[in-house]
Protein backbone atom coordinates (compact mmCIF):
# COMPACT_ATOMS: atom_id res chain seq x y z
CA UNK A 1 0.00 0.00 0.00
CA UNK A 2 1.47 3.45 -1.00
CA UNK A 3 1.58 6.31 1.49
CA UNK A 4 -1.56 8.26 -0.47
CA UNK A 5 -3.35 5.26 -0.04
CA UNK A 6 -2.78 5.49 3.59
CA UNK A 7 -3.67 8.72 4.25
CA UNK A 8 -6.54 8.20 2.33
CA UNK A 9 -7.65 4.96 4.66
CA UNK A 10 -6.73 7.33 7.64
CA UNK A 11 -9.72 9.35 9.17
CA UNK A 12 -8.07 12.57 9.17
CA UNK A 13 -10.18 15.89 9.57
CA UNK A 14 -8.31 17.96 6.81
CA UNK A 15 -11.01 20.81 6.77
CA UNK A 16 -11.45 20.92 11.20
CA UNK A 17 -10.37 24.73 10.56
CA UNK A 18 -12.69 26.03 8.16
CA UNK A 19 -15.31 24.13 10.51
CA UNK A 20 -14.10 25.88 13.39
CA UNK A 21 -14.41 29.03 11.63
CA UNK A 22 -17.72 28.45 10.44
CA UNK A 23 -18.88 27.40 14.13
CA UNK A 24 -16.90 30.74 15.47
CA UNK A 25 -18.79 32.86 13.00
CA UNK A 26 -22.50 30.81 13.73
CA UNK A 27 -22.17 31.77 17.80
CA UNK A 28 -20.88 34.89 17.30
CA UNK A 29 -23.86 35.49 14.94
CA UNK A 30 -26.48 33.96 17.93
CA UNK A 31 -24.57 35.89 20.91
CA UNK A 32 -23.45 38.70 19.17
CA UNK A 33 -26.60 41.12 18.68
CA UNK A 34 -27.80 41.07 22.17
CA UNK A 35 -25.50 43.45 23.45
CA UNK A 36 -26.02 45.57 20.47
CA UNK A 37 -29.70 45.54 20.89
CA UNK A 38 -29.22 46.32 24.51
CA UNK A 39 -27.50 49.21 23.84
CA UNK A 40 -29.42 50.68 21.24
CA UNK A 41 -32.51 50.46 23.71
CA UNK A 42 -30.07 51.81 26.80
CA UNK A 43 -29.27 54.79 24.13
CA UNK A 44 -32.50 55.03 22.57
CA UNK A 45 -34.33 55.33 26.63
CA UNK A 46 -31.59 58.10 27.15
CA UNK A 47 -32.29 60.00 24.33
CA UNK A 48 -36.37 59.77 25.53
CA UNK A 49 -35.39 60.98 29.08
CA UNK A 50 -33.24 63.60 27.67
CA UNK A 51 -36.32 65.10 24.95
CA UNK A 52 -38.80 64.84 27.84
CA UNK A 53 -36.26 66.87 30.35
CA UNK A 54 -35.97 69.13 27.55
CA UNK A 55 -39.72 69.29 26.83
CA UNK A 56 -39.96 70.02 30.92
CA UNK A 57 -37.72 73.01 31.34
CA UNK A 58 -39.53 74.53 28.38
CA UNK A 59 -43.06 74.09 30.09
CA UNK A 60 -41.59 75.82 32.98
CA UNK A 61 -39.93 78.81 30.92
CA UNK A 62 -43.17 79.30 29.74
CA UNK A 63 -45.21 78.47 32.94
CA UNK A 64 -42.67 81.52 34.73
CA UNK A 65 -43.35 83.88 31.59
CA UNK A 66 -47.52 83.68 32.17
CA UNK A 67 -46.78 84.25 36.37
CA UNK A 68 -44.65 87.06 35.51
CA UNK A 69 -47.01 88.61 33.03
CA UNK A 70 -49.77 88.17 35.68
CA UNK A 71 -47.91 89.49 38.44
CA UNK A 72 -47.06 92.28 36.46
CA UNK A 73 -51.11 92.94 35.47
CA UNK A 74 -51.86 92.51 39.08
CA UNK A 75 -49.31 95.43 40.30
CA UNK A 76 -50.68 97.48 37.24
CA UNK A 77 -54.12 97.17 38.74
CA UNK A 78 -53.01 97.87 42.27
CA UNK A 79 -51.61 100.94 41.12
CA UNK A 80 -54.37 101.89 39.25
CA UNK A 81 -57.15 101.30 41.94
CA UNK A 82 -54.62 103.03 44.25
CA UNK A 83 -54.44 106.01 42.24
CA UNK A 84 -58.20 106.11 41.94
CA UNK A 85 -58.54 105.99 45.75
CA UNK A 86 -56.34 109.07 46.28
CA UNK A 87 -58.14 110.71 43.44
CA UNK A 88 -59.17 114.08 44.09
CA UNK A 89 -62.38 113.10 42.77
CA UNK A 90 -63.33 112.14 46.04
CA UNK A 91 -62.73 115.21 47.84
CA UNK A 92 -64.63 117.03 45.26
CA UNK A 93 -67.38 115.02 45.63
CA UNK A 94 -67.26 115.62 49.28
CA UNK A 95 -67.45 119.19 48.64
CA UNK A 96 -70.27 118.90 46.21
CA UNK A 97 -72.06 117.36 49.14
CA UNK A 98 -71.09 119.55 51.89
CA UNK A 99 -74.00 122.17 52.89
CA UNK A 100 -74.25 124.97 50.18
CA UNK A 101 -75.67 127.37 53.09
CA UNK A 102 -72.18 127.83 54.51
CA UNK A 103 -71.19 130.75 52.85
CA UNK A 104 -74.56 132.59 52.80
CA UNK A 105 -74.65 132.04 56.50
CA UNK A 106 -71.07 133.35 57.01
CA UNK A 107 -71.88 136.53 55.09
CA UNK A 108 -75.05 136.85 57.14
CA UNK A 109 -73.64 136.51 59.93
CA UNK A 110 -70.76 139.47 59.02
CA UNK A 111 -73.37 141.88 57.97
CA UNK A 112 -75.49 141.17 61.40
CA UNK A 113 -78.70 140.61 59.95
CA UNK A 114 -80.33 136.88 61.12
CA UNK A 115 -83.49 137.35 59.68
CA UNK A 116 -82.08 137.12 56.01
CA UNK A 117 -80.00 133.92 56.56
CA UNK A 118 -81.62 130.80 53.58
CA UNK A 119 -80.94 127.74 56.01
CA UNK A 120 -82.58 125.63 53.18
CA UNK A 121 -81.04 126.59 49.91
CA UNK A 122 -81.93 129.46 46.71
CA UNK A 123 -84.55 127.69 44.51
CA UNK A 124 -83.13 130.12 42.08
CA UNK A 125 -79.89 127.48 42.55
CA UNK A 126 -82.11 124.17 41.93
CA UNK A 127 -83.83 125.98 38.83
CA UNK A 128 -80.19 126.64 37.19
CA UNK A 129 -79.20 123.06 37.83
CA UNK A 130 -82.42 121.56 36.29
CA UNK A 131 -81.91 124.28 33.10
CA UNK A 132 -77.83 123.33 32.62
CA UNK A 133 -79.24 119.68 32.86
CA UNK A 134 -82.18 120.23 30.45
CA UNK A 135 -79.85 121.90 27.72
CA UNK A 136 -77.11 119.29 28.73
CA UNK A 137 -79.57 116.22 27.66
CA UNK A 138 -80.89 118.69 24.78
CA UNK A 139 -77.13 118.71 23.59
CA UNK A 140 -76.71 114.83 23.64
CA UNK A 141 -80.16 114.10 22.19
CA UNK A 142 -79.06 116.31 18.95
CA UNK A 143 -75.51 114.79 18.44
CA UNK A 144 -76.99 111.59 18.77
CA UNK A 145 -79.83 112.08 15.88
CA UNK A 146 -77.02 113.54 13.84
CA UNK A 147 -74.90 110.90 14.38
CA UNK A 148 -74.94 107.82 11.11
CA UNK A 149 -76.45 104.89 12.24
CA UNK A 150 -74.16 101.96 11.29
CA UNK A 151 -76.01 99.62 9.19
CA UNK A 152 -74.72 96.08 9.63
CA UNK A 153 -74.57 94.10 6.23
CA UNK A 154 -73.06 90.33 5.15
CA UNK A 155 -71.88 89.12 2.18
CA UNK A 156 -72.95 85.53 0.66
CA UNK A 157 -72.16 83.45 -1.64
CA UNK A 158 -74.49 81.30 -3.24
CA UNK A 159 -74.66 78.05 -4.85
CA UNK A 160 -78.01 77.62 -6.94
CA UNK A 161 -78.24 73.82 -8.15
CA UNK A 162 -80.40 72.93 -11.25
CA UNK A 163 -81.79 69.62 -12.19
CA UNK A 164 -79.54 68.58 -14.47
CA UNK A 165 -77.69 68.83 -17.79
CA UNK A 166 -80.52 70.01 -19.77
CA UNK A 167 -81.37 72.61 -17.34
CA UNK A 168 -81.41 76.43 -18.96
CA UNK A 169 -78.70 78.46 -16.27
CA UNK A 170 -79.33 81.27 -18.30
CA UNK A 171 -83.20 81.29 -17.34
CA UNK A 172 -82.77 79.95 -14.13
CA UNK A 173 -80.11 83.51 -13.22
CA UNK A 174 -83.12 85.39 -14.45
CA UNK A 175 -85.17 83.48 -11.89
CA UNK A 176 -82.48 84.06 -9.13
CA UNK A 177 -82.03 87.75 -9.82
CA UNK A 178 -85.77 88.02 -10.37
CA UNK A 179 -85.84 87.75 -6.66
CA UNK A 180 -85.64 91.34 -5.24
CA UNK A 181 -86.45 92.57 -1.63
CA UNK A 182 -85.43 95.54 0.89
CA UNK A 183 -82.15 95.43 1.80
CA UNK A 184 -81.10 93.05 -0.91
CA UNK A 185 -78.13 93.89 -3.63
CA UNK A 186 -77.31 91.26 -6.27
CA UNK A 187 -73.87 90.93 -7.38
CA UNK A 188 -71.58 88.85 -9.53
CA UNK A 189 -72.21 85.59 -11.12
CA UNK A 190 -70.51 82.46 -12.69
CA UNK A 191 -71.04 78.95 -13.67
CA UNK A 192 -68.96 76.51 -12.02
CA UNK A 193 -68.89 72.75 -12.72
CA UNK A 194 -70.33 69.98 -10.88
CA UNK A 195 -69.52 67.02 -13.01
CA UNK A 196 -71.43 64.93 -15.79
CA UNK A 197 -72.17 67.91 -17.93
CA UNK A 198 -73.59 69.73 -15.45
CA UNK A 199 -72.91 73.24 -14.11
CA UNK A 200 -74.47 75.07 -11.17
CA UNK A 201 -74.84 79.19 -10.59
CA UNK A 202 -72.48 81.16 -7.93
CA UNK A 203 -74.09 84.03 -7.65
CA UNK A 204 -72.78 86.61 -4.99
CA UNK A 205 -75.49 89.19 -2.94
CA UNK A 206 -74.88 91.73 -0.34
CA UNK A 207 -78.14 92.05 2.19
CA UNK A 208 -79.02 93.87 5.49
CA UNK A 209 -78.28 91.76 8.40
CA UNK A 210 -81.97 93.21 10.00
CA UNK A 211 -83.95 93.04 6.65
CA UNK A 212 -82.55 89.56 4.84
CA UNK A 213 -81.46 86.52 5.83
CA UNK A 214 -80.24 83.60 4.42
CA UNK A 215 -83.65 81.26 5.29
CA UNK A 216 -85.79 83.91 3.37
CA UNK A 217 -83.58 84.29 0.07
CA UNK A 218 -83.09 80.29 -0.12
CA UNK A 219 -87.16 80.22 0.14
CA UNK A 220 -87.56 82.37 -2.24
CA UNK A 221 -85.08 81.07 -4.91
CA UNK A 222 -86.35 77.27 -4.24
CA UNK A 223 -89.74 78.57 -5.71
CA UNK A 224 -88.41 78.36 -8.89
CA UNK A 225 -88.73 74.33 -8.92
CA UNK A 226 -88.31 73.93 -12.61
CA UNK A 227 -85.43 75.08 -12.61
CA UNK A 228 -83.87 74.76 -9.04
CA UNK A 229 -82.88 71.60 -7.13
CA UNK A 230 -81.66 73.07 -4.39
CA UNK A 231 -79.59 76.02 -2.92
CA UNK A 232 -76.60 76.15 -0.32
CA UNK A 233 -74.87 78.62 1.22
CA UNK A 234 -71.01 78.85 -0.16
CA UNK A 235 -69.58 81.76 1.95
CA UNK A 236 -71.26 84.61 4.75
CA UNK A 237 -68.87 87.38 5.57
CA UNK A 238 -69.78 90.38 7.86
CA UNK A 239 -68.93 93.90 6.24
Amino acid sequence: MSGLQCLTAEKVWFDKQRYDEAERKFYEGANGPAPKQQQSSSHSGEQELVARMKSLEIENHTLHKVVGDMRATMQKLEARVAQLEKSPAAAAAAAKAAPVQAAPVQRAEENGDDDDVDLFGSDEDDEEAARLKQERVAAYAAKKANKPTLIAKSSILLDVKPWDDETDMSKLEECVRSVQMDGLLWGASKLVPVGYGIKKLQINCVVEDDKVGTDILEEEITKFEDFVQSVDVAAFNKI
